[in-house]
């Protein structure tokens, strides 16, 4: 069944498509925008742990496969109107101004990009405004340069988190107030949809109070009359013309129904692994090995970060409710006796006797894990991981297949060690509990949150997908925004560079399409 012609499609509605959609919907151009989820519920279970946690209420049943053992991996992602946004903690950091150079690792290079921090400066400074970022500027010892503040405050500590604060400065650190993108006002409560909540970190948020892509991007742009939303619309493949220069229409399951939709530009912005699935799964005669792919770099170079977190235990109780406020990017570039870049260090949102006893044994009695609870402070650590070509997405009789080896893990390592030394001086590690959900232990190959580096951009057609627009070199009106791009991951959270990327795309699109 065929439809309707469109001037744009964009296929997904994260933190790059819906950012897309909102760049492009003032041109006036008619644009339809897919998502294969609906709009997440706002229900009382948006802020129970048992069913976020537990019984993995917002992530997808789909069931992937781990190429290494044929093990199954049930993925830590959603399909929601705003994708991963909807449940992610809002951190929200410009990468680095070296990040975008090539930097030399313990464990490997992290290749430089063909874009320079300033190319993105502005983006970023968009970037946070269009999603609420609340931070200072000055704080940090690695902070890239810019002339803009933050739009909104920084989000104050509250007293136990305050007090690590300084004791950490007592130790020559520099903790900054994590840039968070987040609906609070501090000074005028009413004034914000956020209540400071204990439920925000992995949680969908029942007041819809943080930035995310769904609230502040994909609403706004269906509100005008030219952008069309559908959701529950699976994608299922691209076509291309018959010479194989150009896409011609997308293949939808629609209510049981399939329907192609044709159109001029073709966005595809489903999150680096679904992206590269697209792109494989649309295989044809012209390319046989999936589309875009004459370099054979589609679903290559996948990424995610070495991750993992230190709960930190002591008699002294920690009564926050909304903790993820503190980060410290002291050990971002190395330490002394260590010239190598290490990562970064920040604050998880504050985990209760629901989360412990997802790793606790049967026998533990529920007051043992509540007191636990009170008493802990939660730590996330980020390494970069280096791209590999060998660690990929492919597809294997219809289903989505992951290869990934764990790298640059000397360092990951050594950032966790110095932290759990930093928390036994400031009296915030006397016990560090083996909890595997949070805790001193990488996270699974089903942690995808982090991902990227699936399609890269680059100047040259043989070792890479996208040009500097993000437009595949082998398709001329085929776009992927999302993380898929990412040379290198750096060692922050990706959301901000990937939203900033979608802004800069968009006003290239509006140029392309006027």
């Amino acid at each position: 069944m065929s439809t309707e012609h469109y001037d744009v499609i964009i296929i997904g509605t994260g933190a790059g498509g819906g950012t897309l959609a909102y760049r492009l919907a003032p041109s006036g151009k008619k644009i339809l925008v897919l998502e294969r989820g609906a709009f997440l519920p706002q229900e009382k279970a948006n802020w129970d742990t048992v069913e976020v946690y537990k019984k993995d209420r917002y992530h997808t049943s789909e069931v992937w496969i781990d190429d290494q053992d044929g093990s199954k991996i049930h993925p830590g992602t959603g399909y929601w109107v705003g994708g991963n946004t909807k449940v992610y903690g809002g951190a929200l950091l410009r990468l680095r101004e070296r990040d975008f150079d090539r930097v030399e690792h313990q464990g490997g290079i992290s290749p430089a990009w063909m874009l320079k921090y300033q190319d993105f400066e502005p983006y970023y400074t968009e970037a946070e405004k269009l999603y609420d970022v609340h931070g200072e500027r000055g704080q940090d010892p690695t902070e890239p340069p810019t002339n803009s503040p933050y739009p909104f405050p920084p989000i104050s500590h509250e007293p136990r988190i305050q007090e690590i604060h300084d004791d950490l400065v007592k130790q020559g650190l520099n903790p900054i107030n994590l840039p968070l993108a987040i609906k609070l006002n501090e000074v005028n409560r009413r004034l914000g949809a956020c209540i400071r909540c204990n439920t925000c970190d992995g949680f969908p948020c029942l007041v819809n109070g943080k930035g995310d892509s769904d609230i502040n991007c994909v609403r706004p742009a269906i509100a005008k009359d030219n952008v069309t939303l559908l959701t529950e619309a699976e994608v299922l493949r691209l076509y291309t013309s018959p010479s194989g220069r150009e896409i011609t229409s997308v293949e939808v399951k629609l209510d049981d129904q399939i329907i192609n939709f044709s159109g001029d530009i073709f966005v595809v912005s489903c999150g680096a692994i679904n992206s590269a699935v697209l792109l494989l799964r649309s295989a044809n005669d012209q390319y046989p090995n999936g589309l875009a792919n004459s370099s054979d770099q589609v679903g290559r170079n996948f990424m995610k970060h070495q991750h993992g977190a230190i709960i930190g235990i002591t008699p002294k109780p920690n009564h926050s409710d909304f903790q993820k406020t503190l980060a410290v990017l002291d050990y971002y570039w190395g330490e002394e006796g260590f010239n190598y870049p290490m990562g970064l260090i920040q604050l998880l949102g504050k985990v209760n006797k629901d989360m412990i006893s997802l790793d606790a044994p049967a026998f533990a009695p529920g007051m043992a894990l509540d007191q636990i609870a009170q008493h802990s402070v939660d730590w996330f650590v980020t390494a970069e991981d280096l791209p590999n070509p060998n660690n990929r997405v492919t597809i294997k009789n219809g289903s989505v297949h992951l290869s990934y080896t764990e790298n640059n893990t000397i360092a990951f390592d050594r950032l966790m060690d110095r932290w759990t030394q930093v928390l036994k001086t400031i009296n915030c590690g006397d016990r560090i509990l083996p909890l595997s959900l949070y805790f001193r232990k990488k996270l699974a190959i089903a942690a995808v949150a982090h991902q990227n580096g699936t399609c890269r951009f680059g100047e040259d057609p043989k070792d890479s997908v996208l040009d500097v627009n993000c437009r595949t070199h082998d398709l001329d009106n085929l776009y992927v925004v999302d993380g898929s791009f990412f040379p290198s991951s750096a060692a922050v959270n990706p959301t901000l560079t990937i939203i900033a990327n979608a802004l800069r795309v968009g006003d290239h699109l509006i140029e392309r399409i006027k």
